[in-house]
């Protein structure tokens, strides 16, 4: 599974000066990308609808005829409540689309290119027999946890699969389990379903119209930004330090969170700016959860044959190899923390922190904190709770400071 994330320079896509209607349907939103060339550049300047859209009018059929379904849909094909802005994102199928919903920015997703390239539900009822009820829903619920196992490693009980499934029988409801099928084949929906009444640190999911699915849109990190996300100088002194030690507090609440807040350890498997966004109140958020592991699939993804340690490291989740066995170890020997700490917090305080109200002790002691954290290898587990308390208790130091030089 390769990392994908939402940036300003996206690879493969197309992008358009003026905001357009997506009135038409899935099937623009399936044309937008895929009609773009395959390296970066704009849109050519031209009268009426960019590429891809000519060709796919009045393709919205498949949701007036009552075969797609979604909170979405009204708006997208009918209402002109969505409005599309530009491609964030295209490689192998997965499109990332900018829009605006009555106003609001957010982000449509789909992991495949079109509605038809999801295995259909109907298959599964024709294992029903000819001339039958059509599979039961006490069967369709085992259907719906044996794909989560699959994709997540995690057993849900069907009270916990609401968010994920249409539960009552009724009309269109063979329609809403077509769209709920597509969507649940996607990994980052059925996190983000499952999580999103659970953490601040995630995308809540807006809504859906067959397989695209929308999220908030908020501006990702960027390793060129020089702070590695647009933060605000605001402020009378000081403005820049306050921002990121903020920041990076709540970098340290989101690795805890995913630590031990839920029924197992949330792995993050690819940590850069670019999969991270922060709110106004400071509030880090995973926008890009497509690497994000529960333990139990953690161990599976790490268990593989080696010959070196290198062979058991995926992306950024490491293991060691077993020689005698030429097997991986299931455990992850690297934690979120050290992650943390190497790709985000060495950047930002390698150097001074660039304030001159906060003590240079201070700033010395973070800098060693970090370290410590960004090389403690495979001890992390050991290791991560004390480096963790001071990592925390430095950041508010420096947060005292700023505020007595204030007064």
């Amino acid at each position: 599974m390769a990392a994908m994330s939402w940036d300003h320079s996206p690879m493969g896509c197309g992008a358009v000066g003026e905001v357009q209607p997506v009135e038409e349907s899935l099937d623009v939103l399936d044309g937008l990308c895929s009609a773009a060339p395959r390296k970066k550049r704009a849109f050519p300047s031209q009268r009426g609808s960019p590429p891809g859209i000519l060709e796919l009018r009045g393709r919205c059929r498949d949701y007036r005829g009552g075969w797609l379904t979604g909170a979405l849909c009204e708006d997208l094909c009918v209402a002109g409540q969505l409005l599309y802005q530009r491609c964030l994102y295209y490689e192998r199928g997965k499109k990332v689309l900018q829009a605006q919903w009555r106003g609001r920015p957010v982000v449509l997703k789909s992991k495949r290119e079109a509605f038809s390239s999801f295995p259909p539900l109907g298959l599964l009822e024709e294992e029903a027999g000819p001339g039958g009820q059509g599979i039961s829903e006490a069967d369709l619920l085992l259907l719906v946890a044996g794909e989560v196992k699959n994709a997540l490693g995690l057993e849900l009980s069907g009270s916990s699969m609401g968010p994920l499934w249409p539960a009552r029988r009724g009309p269109g409801w063979r329609r809403q389990l077509d769209s709920a099928w597509s969507l649940l084949q996607q990994e980052e929906y059925v996190y983000l379903s499952l999580l999103q009444d659970l953490s601040h640190h995630v995308l809540p999911v807006l809504g859906s119209c067959g397989h695209f699915y929308a999220v908030e849109y908020l501006a990702p990190g960027s390793p060129h930004h020089a702070a590695l996300f647009p933060l605000d100088d605001s402020g009378p002194r000081g403005g820049q330090a306050r921002a990121t030690s903020r920041i990076a507090l709540s970098f340290l609440d989101m690795v805890s969170h995913f630590d031990n807040d839920f029924s197992h350890r949330l792995h993050l498997c690819d940590v850069k700016p670019e999969n991270f966004a922060i709110r106004s109140d400071f509030t880090v958020v995973a926008i890009d959860v497509d690497m994000a592991f529960f333990e139990p699939k953690m161990r599976e993804i790490l268990e593989q044959n080696c010959t070196r340690d290198e062979d058991c490291n995926f992306f950024d989740c490491f293991s060691r190899c077993d020689l005698r066995a030429n097997k991986c170890g299931a455990q992850r020997v690297n934690s979120n923390l050290q992650v943390v700490c190497d790709k985000i917090f060495r950047p930002w305080f390698s150097s001074t922190l660039r304030s001159p109200v906060v003590s240079s002790q201070l700033e010395l002691q973070l800098q060693q904190a970090v370290q410590e954290c960004a090389d403690a290898g495979g001890s992390a587990w050991r290791v991560a709770p004390h480096v963790f308390w001071k990592l925390q208790w430095l950041l508010q130091a420096i947060l005292r400071e700023l505020q007595e030089a204030e007064k």
